[in-house]
């Protein structure tokens, strides 16, 4: 009875109220993308966990730089950027596991999303992710949340399947599509997440290709109360970076410099913007399947 009294009440709390916060405080996640793919976006992103204003990051663990990685982040709150394609021309990585569906004919990840929507099995996709968050677990990672790199399990509704698989057994938030998103209106993603107990940001801002700082300056001042999330993709600027990516090597360099920028930081603090990370998202959620 005192089971189902205290279920009851939490279940009349908003997110933020369940988190330990007040009602009408505004919580938000930064989070920088693309941690592992190389040397340099391992540096900047370490940087603006450390010294600026982000407060989690995104593991590709197939990538060449995930284990230099991982070993820059202990202990720091660290989601599995969940990873089907390798997009760079002249930079490139391989599944960990043995599908054929996940590999091209040089047997690569594909370059693009419809790539892989060509080929891909829902039990390749499964194993395949389910290896890298393994992976990611063995390798001393405080996992905290999934995401997913450009999006290709948001594509067809038994990929999203796999997704929300792997974050009940592995009882993890998740990222969702901006709810606007046909994506998420085709997926029903943030009902389908709700019904099996899967917490998530509840309003997603996606700057990318603008100025990370200037969506910051005009979003925050808007934010409603509850969770938000802000993702950027920080790179140090460098000869690696505009080796394998100088068509965005612009927008990676910017977020680096945004997400270390005190007057961002003055930003929040002026709009009394509480910062979190998933793992405020990820221990909620275990407790209450308890």
């Amino acid at each position: 009875m005192t089971l189902t009294v205290r279920k009851l009440e939490t279940d009349n709390l908003s997110l933020v109220e369940r988190l330990g916060y007040e009602a009408g405080d505004k919580l938000l996640i930064v989070n920088c993308d693309d941690l592992g793919s190389s040397h340099a976006a391992n540096l900047a992103s370490v940087r603006a966990m450390s010294e600026g204003i982000a407060t989690s990051a995104s593991l590709m663990v197939p990538c060449p730089w995930a284990w230099e990685a991982a070993r820059m982040v202990e202990g720091r709150p660290i989601g599995v950027h969940l990873t089907l394609t390798s997009e760079y021309p002249g930079y490139r990585w391989r599944p960990m596991t043995g599908g054929e569906s996940l590999r091209n004919r040089e047997g690569f990840f594909p370059a693009s999303g419809k790539a892989v929507l060509d080929r891909i099995s829902v039990g390749d996709a499964l194993a395949e992710c389910r290896a890298q968050l393994e992976t990611a677990l063995a390798w001393g990672v405080d996992v905290t949340h999934l995401d997913v790199h450009m999006d290709v399990l948001f594509f067809r509704s038994d990929l999203f399947d796999v997704y929300l698989q792997l974050a009940a057994d592995f009882r993890l938030p998740v990222r969702l599509p901006i709810d606007s998103s046909l994506a998420a209106q085709e997926l029903g993603s943030r009902r389908r997440a709700d019904a099996r107990g899967i917490l998530s940001s509840e309003h997603l801002i996606y700057p990318w290709p603008r100025p990370t700082r200037d969506v910051f300056f005009e979003a925050v001042p808007g934010f409603r109360p509850g969770v938000s999330e802000i993702f950027a993709h920080p790179v140090i600027d460098s000869d690696e970076l505009r080796a394998y990516d100088a068509s965005n090597a612009g927008i990676r360099t910017h977020d680096a410099e945004c997400l270390v920028d005190s007057t961002v930081f003055d930003l929040l603090e002026q709009h009394d913007i509480k910062r979190i990370s998933y793992r405020k998202l990820r221990d909620l959620q275990r407790s209450a399947e308890r």
